[in-house]
């Protein structure tokens, strides 16, 4: 589905399609295997990748000035606290955004994907930021977030040999 929606139009699938394709591009150049799945993609129940990072984006609502910023939810099914420090600092050293722990909810960590994914492969869900405040960096600088995310899938990575 299409996610939050903007005034104008912009939705946040078309972010998170295109932060998740420059990642995986990124990850294909360095000759490290990446998939992209939709949502309800019918292989994650036979998913055998070392980790996966749902990219989503937060509201295109004006809250007020501090909704601004990303957060990262671990999957409550299987163990994913590597993969979630990983990726928490990374991306906030790449996007130089204010992390959000006291909104991340129990649908993020119950994501409806987490149940459907193998027993053991680490998962989280990123919320790469809003769609109001941090829209220029989600749209005009996505190299940024997806930067975060590869070094955050990195960090995972190098934590795994």
């Amino acid at each position: 589905d299409s996610g939050s929606v903007c005034d104008d139009g912009l939705t946040e699938a078309e972010i998170n399609l295109n932060i998740a394709g420059k990642v995986a591009g990124a990850l294909l150049a360095q000759g490290i295997h990446a998939d992209i799945l939709d949502e309800f993609d019918p292989r994650l129940s036979h998913y055998g990748g070392t980790a996966v990072i749902s990219i989503h984006a937060d509201s295109c609502t004006y809250v007020n000035e501090l909704a601004t910023g990303y957060k990262v939810a671990p999957s409550s099914r299987t163990e994913s606290s590597q993969l979630q420090s990983c990726m928490e600092s990374a991306y906030q050293q790449a996007t130089q955004l204010p992390y959000h722990a006291n909104t991340i909810t129990p649908h993020m960590t119950d994501y409806h994907a987490f149940r459907t994914l193998p027993q053991g492969v680490p998962a989280i869900i990123l919320e790469t930021g809003f769609m109001n405040l941090d829209r220029a960096m989600l749209t005009s600088n996505a190299d940024v977030p997806a930067a975060g995310i590869l070094n955050g899938i990195q960090c995972f990575l190098d934590s795994t040999q």
